[in-house]
């Protein structure tokens, strides 16, 4: 078998290790790092008038979380894509975006194996920013209707983490002046993600 092959082997055998080991050892320390991110977040746009204009920050902040769950932050390994077609990417604004597959990450999560496109902006200019808008389960009555966002910059092992608890929402939910791509039909997870960002109850 050659080294390729060795690392989809090993990359395969650490993403079923993690969908049925549970828990690392040290939860706690990330749980707490994850709350202070979470916070910091909440300071950044308290302070900045971008994305959340000065008028809507009462109607958003602080930002609205699902529990911090490490069960959600997962091993995944990348598939490379050897397709260099351009794919337009519908927006909010009705604007595309024009965009390339970088690979195919597959993971497992809650017992389940699971796959997601990972994407590339062509107006990155090194291409190094992994885009991987999904939609699931909450998406419409927990979450953004059109989906949320996960960001992973490419390494050299093909290896990586995906975590749902740092899952976003598209600033186009704050601010409609914003240009948000909707996640390709292959990203639409099949159960809920009860991770990450989640829509403010509003009264």
């Amino acid at each position: 078998m050659n080294v390729m092959g060795r690392m989809w082997v090993a990359a395969v055998a650490l993403v079923l290790v993690a969908g049925c080991t549970g828990h690392k050892p040290d939860d706690g320390d990330y749980v707490a790092k994850m709350a202070e991110a979470r916070a910091s977040k909440d300071a950044d746009f308290q302070k900045e008038s971008d994305p959340i204009p000065p008028s809507r920050k009462a109607e958003f902040l602080p930002l609205a979380y699902f529990a911090i769950d490490p069960a959600y932050n997962v091993p995944a390994s990348l598939t490379p894509s050897d397709d260099q077609t351009v794919i337009p990417m519908p927006t909010s604004t009705g604007a595309v975006r024009r965009m390339r597959r970088a690979g195919t990450l597959s993971f497992a999560l809650k017992g389940q194996p699971m796959t997601l496109a990972a994407l590339v902006d062509l107006s990155d200019q090194n291409l190094n920013h992994l885009f991987v808008p999904f939609t699931d389960l909450t998406s419409g009555t927990e979450t953004y209707p059109a989906g949320r966002y996960l960001d992973l910059y490419r390494n050299g092992t093909g290896l990586y983490e995906i975590d749902f608890n740092r899952a976003y929402q598209p600033y186009c939910y704050y601010n409609a002046s914003y240009e948000c791509p909707y996640p390709p039909a292959e990203n639409r997870l099949k159960i809920p993600v009860r991770a990450g960002e989640r829509m403010k109850a509003h009264k």
